[in-house]
Formats: C-alpha cells, structure tokens, sequence
C-alpha cells in the first residue's frame, strides 16, 4: 500500500488479533505511527482472549483516553480471571458505565455468589435489557436461590429463549422437577434448544420417563436431542433403551455425532453388545474420530468388556504416546479376564515408558492379582504403592487386597488388614470378605461380616443373600428362614438375576425362575432339557447347595435349570451358527454351579462362551476357562 491510515494499521492488528497471533498485532502496533482508541482497544482484547491478563493491565494504564468500550474490554477480562475485587475496583473508576459493563459486573458477582451487590447494581440501572434480566435471574438460579429467581422472572417485561433455559436449568439443578416440568409445560413456545435441556435436567434427577416424553413430543429435534436421550438412559442404567434409541436414530437418517456415540460405546460395554460396539466403532472411523486418545481408551474398555482382548490390544498397540488413562484401561480390562500376567506385564511397560502410576492403576493391578490367584505379586504391588510410588493406599485398594487374601483362603489375615486399616473400612471392604466368607463356607466369619454390613448398608440385600447362601450350603435351613425374615421385616429385597444376549443386533433378555419370560420360552426350556442329558453324560451332577430353598432334591435341580445365565446359553446355542462366540452378560455374581455346567456346555458343545458377570470375565473354551475357576 503506496499510503496507509489509521483504519488500514487497526485493520491488520484486528486480523492478527482474531487468529490468536498477538505477538504479530503488538509488532504491528508499536509500528503505528499513529494510535486511535481503537487500536489501543484492539490490543488489549487480544490480551484479554489471549489469558496474558497482565499484558492487557499495563497496556490499559498507558492509554492516552479511553472510551466505555475500552473499560468494559478490560473489566471483562479481570472478571474471567476471578478478579472480581479488581474488576470492582475498575468498575467503581469508570466514569460513565453502558448497560453492557453493568451486566458484565453483574454476571462477575453472581458467579462469585456476590448476591446482594449484583442485585444492588441491577436494580440502579437506569436501563435495563434482556440480557441483564436474564443475567440476574440466571446468577440467582445458580446459587440454588430459585425462589427469588422465579419473582424476578414473573415480573420481567419480555422473556427469551435463554431466560426461560435459566430458570429450567435452576429448578432441575436442585432437584425441584415438578416447578421445572410444570413451567416447562408453561411456556408459550418450545425450542430446540430448551427441550434439550429439559431433557437433560429431567433425566439427571431420575425422571427419565418425563424426559422421553419431552423427546417424544418434540416436532423438530437436533442431533443434540438424540444424544441428550441417548445419555440419559446410559446414566441411569436404562442400556437397552439406549441402543434401541440409538438404531432408530439411526433409521431416521440422523447422522450420530460424538456425543451420542460415546454414550453408545459405554452402553455396549454395559451391555456386552459388540456388534453394536463395531458398528459405533465404525462410525468413529467414518467420521475420523477413532485416532483420538480419549475415544481410543473408551474403544478399548468396550472391547474389553465385550469379550474381545485381541481388538483392545491391536488398538492399544496403535498408539505410541499413550495417555494413563489408556494404560489403566488395558490393565483393568486384562484383570476382568483373570489375566494377571498380562495385566502386570502392561503395568511394568507403564513404568519404563515414564507414566505415573495412579489410584486407578493400582486398583486394576490388585484386582488381576485376585483374580488369578498372584497372592505374592499383589502382596508386593501394595507394598510398593507407599514406598516406590508415594502412592497412599485408599479403601479402594484396601478391598482389593482382602479380595486377593480371602479368595486365597486367607480369611484370617484379610480380617487383621481390615482391623489395621488407618481408615475406617467400608461397605466395599467389608463385601470382599464376605464373599471370600461364602467361598470357604466360613458361617462364624460371615455372621460377623454381615452384621457389621447391615449396620452400614441396611437395605443392601447382599449380605443377607450371602449368609443366607452359607447356611443353605450346610443345611441350616432354621437359619436361612430367620435371615429372610429379617429381610421381610426391614423390608429388603433381592435383585432378580437377569442375563442377555446380543443375537442379530437384538438384545434379549432372561430373568431367572419364569418371573417375565422370554416370547420363546419353551423352546428354550426343550433346549436345555436336551443340554441337560448331554451334560449328565459328561458327569454333570446340580449342586443343590446354591438354591437357598429348604426343598427336596428335585426342586432344587428345578430352580438351578431357570438360571438366567443358562437360559441366555441355551438361547446362544439355539439362534447363533456354529463358530460364533455365544456372549452372555449376567447383572450379578455367576453362581458356582452354573458356572461349572456352562464350561461344561462349551465342551459337548464345542463352542466358545464367553460369560460376563458382575465383577469379571468367564471365558470358557476347550475345556478351560479363562478363570481357571479360581473366581
């Protein structure tokens, strides 16, 4: 340019400064050889969006005159800072304040919890717009203050799309639904967007069924909608509604976006679903998501819980800076299939590679040595948690080790760790003896476990299901009915045992006894009738000792039969072809007898199973399982 003005200078520092190159602009602006208000102003909202807090400051005092914009620039930057005391300060110097710089100190203080002096300057404005009614409604809505909140909002002279959005937002974020729902029902029109949050707020105070009928009276939705819903049901355990959402999503030519396909994943772990989860994977690869490390780790924890070690570890190998939370999921992976070795060898590479080790890491180290039985290296692994790794072990870590002790028959020792403990043990801790209780049939133990777990669970049902279990197994049956009538009397009940299986990109689901049964029921049952002679054959003998019920022989051999996981099999065995893994997910612990008839099963059967229970993997194949039935 043969000749430049001031326009021409601010229009190059205004460019550099919207692309985040403000070492560029300042260059630029101490070449000026004229400055306006409005390069000054220029370089101090680079400063301000650029975080150099400082920077800005010093460039704010050395301006020859500033106007309101200028002083609203920087009073916004101090107050995305956190510097409200500073930002008022500079507030009370301004010689002539807009409704923008009112609004702005307004939002600075509420975020602060400064009510009253935010309400003060509210209420002095001699104009008011509707972004500074909204910003005072939404500050007193954020501080749980939702009933002056409303008072406000009654009297606002017009509402928008985003006050309307805050006082939703206010009523749901402490729990009042019922004021949500009715104002939601209230409002004249419904965007989008405030459906979404709805949505949102419904669902995460349990109120999912109110939350799809938002959705589902929704004319116009977002890809936003889709995976509010969709997030919905994965956090609150509703995993079929998700993936039945998720493929109508899918028929309705909604292309899924990252959300909803994060949501998904975690779903299909839940669920053990992996042809869902490959489907989503692909996804991910289509929409060029999969070389993400966050996305990668979550890939990883699904195929691990759906069964396949191979594809996790292919995924993991792909990465050469791995992040702790990739490693933590290969080691806790490998620990739910009992691979100990595994999991220590990945724990070991951690360590070369120069990733810190961290609390989760060490829970999935401990739970792989429990569940194969490496007393002595989880022994050493807590050991070194203190000492090598200045690590303090937690209660988390705590039951990880009374696990590995009790399930090695070390019941004695696991107690005296529970009595050393210099923290209080919890639920957790206790729970892993009671289990190691039930294992050894150890009835003395177990009555004092259990009481010590009423006292700080009662209305958990596992306790008096496992006691209940040890004197079942030693014909106490006396004991048993004083047990359940205790439950009766504090009104505890047990959670039905249900599996299911992915067949055709169906989930189906199995309840144990005939409580809702599946629409091919009798098929199933002719099924297993058929299985059962094959595996009387092969040496199969019920184990009536897992059936609480003080009944003969024949009954008890009854209700093992209507166990979900072996109803789930016999469905696998029936609808998938030969080679196909049968997968089965179990929402509790695999009973000791079904466990030996399924690795049974897999044998006549020449078929892999893979079984999936609450706490880990049961992979049963040739013969063998993956647990070596240390479990």
């Amino acid at each position: 340019m043969p000749h430049r003005n001031t326009v021409s200078w601010n229009g190059l520092i205004s460019g550099y400064v919207k692309n985040g190159m403000i070492k560029k602009a300042r260059q630029v602006f101490d070449l000026m050889p004229e400055r306006n208000v409005i390069s000054w102003t220029s370089m101090v909202r680079g400063y301000v969006e650029e975080r150099m807090i400082s920077e800005a400051e010093a460039l704010f005092r050395r301006m020859p005159e500033k106007n309101v914009i200028s002083w609203t620039v920087m009073l916004g930057g101090l107050i995305h800072e956190g510097r409200i005391d500073d930002a008022t300060r500079l507030y009370d110097l301004m010689p002539v304040k807009d409704v923008v710089t009112r609004t702005s100190m307004i939002g600075g203080l509420c975020s602060n919890g400064r009510l009253e002096e935010a309400r003060e300057i509210f209420d002095s404005m001699p104009q008011r717009n509707a972004v500074s009614w909204t910003t005072m409604i939404s500050g007193y809505a954020q501080n749980g203050k939702v009933d002056v909140a409303r008072k406000l909002f009654e009297v606002m002279p017009e509402r928008n799309e985003v006050t309307w959005t805050a006082m939703l937002m206010g009523y749901t974020r402490c729990g009042r639904t019922e004021d949500a729902w009715d104002l939601f029902k209230a409002m004249p029109d419904k965007p989008v967007t405030v459906c979404n949050t709805m949505i949102m707020g419904l669902g995460e105070n349990g109120e999912v069924s109110k939350a799809r009928k938002v959705f589902d009276l929704m004319g116009e939705r977002d890809d936003s909608t889709w995976s509010s819903m969709i997030k919905v049901y994965e956090r609150k355990g509703r995993e079929l509604e998700a993936v039945s959402l998720f493929r109508s999503m899918q028929s309705e030519g909604v292309k899924p976006h990252f959300p909803s396909l994060i949501s998904v994943l975690s779903v299909c772990a839940s669920l053990s679903t992996l042809d869902h989860g490959r489907q989503t994977h692909a996804h991910l690869i289509r929409s060029k998501l999969d070389d993400d490390v966050y996305v990668s780790s979550v890939l990883i924890t699904m195929y691990m819980k759906c069964g396949d070690v191979v594809k996790a570890k292919i995924l993991f190998d792909r990465f050469s800076c791995k992040d702790i939370v990739m490693w933590n999921s290969m080691i806790t992976g490998y620990a739910q299939h009992g691979l100990g070795d595994e999991a220590l060898q990945v724990f070991r590479d951690m360590s070369s590679s120069g990733i810190q080790a961290d609390d989760v890491t060490f829970i999935g180290v401990l739970s792989a040595c429990s569940y194969s039985g490496k007393v002595k290296e989880g022994k050493e692994v807590f050991d070194s948690m203190k000492s090598k790794y200045k690590i303090e072990p937690i209660t988390g870590h705590y039951a990880c080790m009374v696990d590995l002790l009790g399930r090695a028959g070390q019941l004695d020792e696991a107690m005296k760790l529970i009595n050393e403990m210099p923290v209080e043990a919890d639920a957790i801790v206790w729970g892993s003896l009671m289990g190691a209780c039930r294992n050894h049939t150890n009835s003395d133990m177990a009555e004092i476990v259990a009481k010590k777990l009423v006292e700080l669970e009662p209305k958990n049902a596992g306790p008096y299901v496992l006691l209940s279990n040890i004197y079942a197994s030693k014909g106490r049956w006396g004991d048993v009915d004083k047990v359940r009538k205790k439950m009766r009397h504090k009104k505890v009940s047990k959670s039905p045992g249900c599996s299911w299986i992915e067949v055709e990109k169906e989930v189906h689901m199995f309840t144990g006894g005939e409580r809702t049964p599946h629409r091919e029921h009798k098929e199933i049952v002719k099924k297993w009738e058929k299985l059962s002679g094959m595996l009387r054959e092969a040496g199969y003998n019920p184990d009536g000792a897992f059936v609480l019920h003080d009944v003969d022989e024949e009954e008890k051999v009854q209700s093992l039969r209507l166990h979900s996981e072996k109803l789930a099999v016999a469905y696998g065995l029936m609808k998938l072809g030969e080679g196909v893994a049968i997968r089965v997910m179990k929402n509790l612990r695999v009973c000791g007898d079904c466990h030996t008839a399924v690795k049974l099963i897999a044998n006549v059967t020449r078929r892999e199973i893979i079984l999936r229970d609450a706490n880990r993997f049961h992979h049963f194949k040739d013969g063998l399982c993956s647990c070596r039935d240390y479990w």
